[in-house]
């Protein structure tokens, strides 16, 4: 485990999809505060109170987005590609200063194990041409399971966390052990490329072999060196 400050209070914006809540449940049982946010405030807190009642002694609250992301030091979004822009304008307010770990894949149904990045290159450099200096962007989690991350099982994946800060990578690799999961460096914002179109590649592989949780593994490098 890095030895990092990693905020106690994260929020996961889209925290009542399959991958966001996946992520609120890993986090929470770690000791996080966590913060539900949804576009639907009522939703997020059925999904708060579920989740506190699943895991006793868990800090978890549900509200709107923007109060979501306002009242946390780190915000996760997990929305759909399609309210990616618009959930990044709703929230922005609440992002200055703050890391925003981006886990958007550009999927365009019907087609979606095809990969289609944006005109930007990707979406985590759509979020941060959005958002502007002011906001870190770090993408993180495209290629994990959302039906993994909702188990309490050990989850045999790894996750490339890719941004233009080291220190804010070191943060999400942090935030990534807590959540059970061996994290990398995997470089620049602009590398987030790789990992988007990947969720594509992974998708056609679960339909041609039958797979259900196909994630990956990083070989040739050092247990100890993770992180």
């Amino acid at each position: 485990m890095n030895d990092i400050a990693i905020p106690s209070t994260v929020a996961i914006v889209g925290g009542t999809g399959a991958l966001g809540g996946g992520l609120a449940r890993r986090l929470a049982r770690a000791g996080l505060t966590v913060v539900i946010g949804s576009r639907d405030a009522a939703k997020a807190a059925a999904a708060a109170t579920s989740l506190a009642a699943a895991l006793p002694g868990s800090r978890v609250t549900g509200l709107g987005n923007l109060a979501a992301a306002s009242a946390a030091g780190l915000v996760v979004l997990a929305v759909p590609f399609a309210n990616h822009r618009a959930t990044l304008q709703e929230i922005a307010p609440a992002l200055a200063g703050k890391i925003l770990v981006d886990t958007t894949v550009p999927l365009v149904p019907p087609r979606v194990a095809r990969v289609q990045l944006p005109p930007e290159g990707c979406a985590a450099l759509a979020a941060q041409q959005l958002l502007g200096d002011g906001v870190t962007v770090v993408s993180a989690f495209q290629n994990v399971s959302a039906d993994s991350l909702q188990s309490d099982e050990e989850l045999d994946c790894d996750v490339l966390v890719t941004g233009n800060k080291a220190e804010a990578r070191e943060v999400v690799v942090g935030l990534a052990e807590r959540a059970g999961l061996r994290a990398w460096h995997a470089g620049s914002l602009e590398n987030s490329a790789a990992a988007e179109a990947l969720t594509s590649v992974l998708i056609f592989m679960n339909k041609r072999y039958g797979g259900v949780h196909t994630g990956i593994r990083i070989t040739g490098i050092g247990d100890g060196a993770a992180g």
